[in-house]
């Protein structure tokens, strides 16, 4: 323990603040009425007037405790074995006195705290009525030298009456009793042992009262062999006294503890009536203690007691639903877990507290950890402090999933400490295909393309991870475009190291495929344009001759058919595509291709083809709701580009076009054509060859339509 005890309790400084508003001085260390206004300033309490608070206050409550001890014990010893007080013991009782008097003196001028409006009262006045309406009468009662009075009018010839009046100093004891009551409250001191002193304490007095009160009975009973000491004992008074207190304490710890031996017993009616009221004491006292050992024991071993009842629970739970021993280990492993890292665990103490503190709290704790995964490269730091804001600490056993493949996507995951591995089933058999340590980030590529997690996440050792919930990460990046764009990048990047990856499902293009897809093309250093022409020709010509070596089939169709999307080669997607490469082929890579050439074509940018043209009618087979074996396939939006001729004023002509969806006939073309341009008089529509086109099935995605009045016969006549 760092602090002395006295440290502790005398010389621990209490900060507080105040407003002086009516008379009232506001504490920050204590709740405020509703309304209260605090603050900063050093309390100021009018002249005078002491803080309860007080360092030096603290001292002098100290001092007193321990004068109430010496109170508490010497009183009863006093009254039953001391006719006559010595001198010296004479004078230092009355010294003791003296420090209570002034106390009581001091009292009229500390504050309190009214237990209204929880705010600290330094008006003289106030204190004064509180002080006199309350203790002050008992406290001028337990302080008065009665000692002193009986010699005055006596002569040391009191009698029991003012033996029985000094008893009075035992009021004292409330102080004792508020003592432990802070103890019991302050952290620093273990509550178990603060609890076990008190109750040793509050046994032995009770033990040295009651010797002390059946001492005295058998000391003024006027026949000395009649009583319960001089049976035993019969010239008991001349005995030392050592010797008599000792034997007093004997029957009394026999007479709590039930034991009852029979040598010391009563015998005489008063002895016997104060020893049923003394039995009956014990009785009270006796379910006391025991109650109050008992919750300690038990408090003390709930958990040890709640970790075995958990783990039978477990292993009964395993035994009747028959559950494989990976799963059972895995359940175990996670219970002892959570019993050894029990005290460690953030959550339950951050859940108690304002949303500024834990703010603070996570900042501190979480951020420099956060700013380092690699996904949130180049994002603001409000970006960051948001999200490290609702981020919660766990804990997870060796060999313990803690993602499954294919299971839907709930939480993301900051690797603090530890190691995990990425699992993924091939050929029916689990393989790592990966691997992440600290600072690593896992679960963000089911969150953020909306699909199930593409492999499961298996820890090594002992992990301790940052969870961060789905919804709250996804509103989160909403919140934030420029910093979404930035994660959804830094996500393409990672994507670059899993090829097989399948983006197919998400909903939002805002959020990934777009943002994915408007990456600068410099930033992909795996290929160049002539290294992406020489690996489109290779898998042009071992499609077309059935060649693909085996070794290298998946990485090598898939790697080819990836960058050709991404470097806007949509002819030649299409190609491989409609070669039916079932095994490679990325079944979401078909609304990747749509959602690039959109872009491309918004910004007027137009592409070529560079291998081979569309076969007619270009089709994909979508695995994500048609199974790829059944040969069914959906039909893809096809935009086109359609050509009209305006005449102006001056008999000059300017040509008009129109990127538009193509719709299912030429009917619905010249319809569309006709509300975009103001012309009902459109007939005819040809090709950029000059040929008519009578079934819109032939138009291929990227064509240019040109539209014709009927005494147009040709494209030629735009010429005109």
């Amino acid at each position: 323990m760092s602090k002395s005890f006295l440290g502790s309790f005398c010389l621990t400084e209490f900060q507080t603040s105040r407003e002086t508003y009516n008379g009232l001085n506001f504490s920050s260390e204590l709740l405020p009425s509703l309304g209260a206004k605090t603050n900063n300033r050093a309390t100021k309490l009018r002249r005078h007037i002491v803080s309860p608070f007080d360092p030096r206050y603290r001292a002098w409550e100290m001092f007193l405790i321990l004068l109430v001890v010496y109170s508490a014990w010497i009183t009863p010893f006093e009254c039953a074995f001391l006719a006559y007080k010595q001198d010296v013991l004479y004078i230092f009782d009355n010294i003791v006195n003296g420090f209570f008097a002034v106390d009581i003196v001091l009292t009229f001028f500390v504050a309190y705290l009214d237990s209204h409006s929880y705010l600290l009262i330094d008006d003289p006045k106030r204190i004064a009525v509180r002080y006199l309406s309350s203790w002050f009468a008992f406290d001028v009662c337990s302080t008065i030298p009665f000692q002193f009075i009986n010699i005055l009018f006596t002569d040391h010839n009191g009698g029991l009456c003012f033996n029985l009046l000094s008893m009075l100093r035992l009021w004292r004891l409330r102080r004792v009793s508020s003592l432990f009551a802070r103890l019991e409250k302050d952290i620093r001191f273990n509550y178990f042992w603060t609890r076990c002193v008190k109750l040793i304490s509050v046994t032995m007095f009770a033990v040295h009262c009651a010797g002390c009160f059946n001492y005295m009975i058998a000391d003024r009973y006027p026949d000395e062999k009649r009583t319960w000491i001089g049976a035993v004992y019969p010239h008991f008074k001349h005995m030392r006294l050592w010797d008599k207190y000792v034997t007093a304490l004997y029957w009394s710890i026999v007479t709590l503890t039930t034991t009852g031996y029979g040598d010391l017993h009563a015998e005489n009616p008063r002895e016997m009536l104060f020893d049923i009221f003394y039995m009956l004491f014990n009785l009270g006292l006796t379910s006391y203690l025991i109650g109050n050992m008992t919750n300690l024991v038990v408090h003390w071993t709930c958990r040890t007691s709640n970790f075995r009842d958990t783990i039978a629970a477990a292993a009964e739970f395993t035994k009747r639903n028959q559950l494989p021993p990976k799963i059972q280990e895995q359940m175990l492993s996670h219970i002892c877990l959570n019993f050894k890292t029990e005290g460690l665990k953030q959550q339950e103490t951050l859940n108690g507290l304002p949303k500024a503190i834990r703010s603070s709290i996570a900042h501190y704790l979480f951020y420099p950890i956060v700013q380092n995964v690699d996904l949130f490269r180049g994002v603001s730091q409000d970006f960051l402090f948001q999200l490290v804001t609702e981020m919660e600490a766990e804990y997870y056993p060796p060999r313990q999933d803690v993602i499954l493949q294919n299971e839907a996507p709930t939480d993301a995951y900051i690797l603090v400490s530890g190691s995990v591995d990425f699992i993924a089933k091939v050929n029916g058999q689990d393989q790592i295909i990966g691997k992440a340590s600290t600072g690593d980030m896992f679960g963000e590529i089911g969150i953020l393309c909306e699909k199930p997690e593409p492999f499961g996440v298996l820890t090594t050792e002992v992990c301790q991870v940052l969870r961060l919930d789905k919804t709250t990460f996804l509103n989160i990046l909403r919140a934030n475009p420029e910093d979404e764009r930035r994660v959804m990048n830094n996500l393409y990047q990672k994507l670059k190291f899993w090829r097989s990856f399948d983006i197919e499902g998400q909903q939002d293009p805002s959020l990934i495929l777009q943002n994915c897809l408007d990456l600068d093309p410099k930033e992909d250093s795996n290929y160049t344009p002539d290294n992406l022409c020489e690996d489109i020709s290779n898998y042009s010509r071992f499609m077309a001759t059935n060649e693909l070596p085996s070794e290298i089939d998946a990485n090598y169709g898939q790697e080819s058919l990836h960058v050709a999307v991404q470097k806007g080669h949509i002819e030649m997607v299409r190609t491989m595509l409609e070669r039916g490469d079932q095994n490679h082929a990325n079944n979401g890579i078909y609304d990747l291709m749509i959602t690039y050439e959109n872009g491309k074509k918004q910004t007027g940018a137009t592409n070529s083809g560079t291998i081979t043209s569309c076969k007619k009618g270009a089709y994909a087979t979508s695995s994500s709701s048609i199974p790829s074996t059944t040969g069914e396939v959906t039909r893809l939006t096809k935009r086109v580009t359609i050509h009209i001729n305006s005449r102006k004023h001056d008999n000059s002509r300017k040509e008009l076009k129109k990127l538009i969806i193509l719709p299912d006939s030429v009917e619905e073309l010249l319809k569309i054509a006709g509300q975009i341009f103001g012309d009902n008089d459109l007939t005819k529509v040809v090709n950029a060859e000059n040929a008519e086109i009578d079934d819109l099935s032939v138009v291929r995605d990227g064509d240019h339509l040109f539209l014709l009045p009927n005494p147009c016969e040709g494209i030629d006549c735009h010429s005109r």
